[in-house]
């Protein structure tokens, strides 16, 4: 299962790749030919904002997957393991009532949306609301599989804790912790 999700957010990167490319073409063109010629590409204010919204989404499942979401694991990291299984699950669900909320919303506005033309390039606007929809689909698969696998204990105590710390945060806790080893043997 690990190399579907990680084969399914590769090719998301490819396309949050593909989208950005297109963006900056669209937009750095349209600036010099405004400049430049009087002129511009009609469809590039509009495509670059959906572009936009659909790399936001996309990108926002990736994270999901990766953990890489904001947040603490102050008090969650001091916990007992228990403790650490407990906080997961009631975040998880709470993240997945979220995921369903924006999944009924973006769906709703989907449909509403429908047979309304955007005022350049003639697309459906359901285009815009399909990245809410993406987006929740997507999530909810990642957040399932998590619970699923803390609930029958497949997660480590590492794991558990699903905020990941930067880099150099690590980096400054560790050099914290050896400033106190090195004081307290004084």
């Amino acid at each position: 299962m690990t190399k579907i999700f990680d084969g399914y957010c590769k090719v998301l990167d490819a396309l949050i790749a593909l989208a950005l490319a297109i963006m900056v073409v669209l937009v750095f063109g349209n600036v010099v030919l405004r400049y430049a010629f009087n002129s511009g590409i009609t469809v590039s204010e509009e495509v670059s904002r959906w572009l936009f919204v659909w790399v936001t989404f996309l990108g926002a499942v990736v994270a999901v997957k990766e953990r890489g979401h904001l947040g603490t694991d102050f008090l969650v990291a001091r916990l007992p393991v228990l403790g650490k299984k407990i906080c997961l699950v009631v975040g998880h669900l709470l993240m997945l009532y979220a995921t369903w909320l924006l999944f009924s919303g973006s769906l709703a506005q989907a449909k509403i949306n429908w047979d309304v033309e955007a005022p350049v390039t003639g697309a459906s606007t359901a285009i815009f609301y399909a990245s809410g929809i993406v987006f929740a689909a997507s999530a909810a698969v990642f957040l399932l599989s998590d619970l699923v696998r803390a609930l029958t204990g497949q997660l480590s105590e590492e794991e558990l804790v699903m905020v990941q710390e930067s880099e150099d945060l690590a980096q400054l806790g560790r050099d914290d912790a050896i400033e106190r080893d090195t004081h307290d043997k004084r």
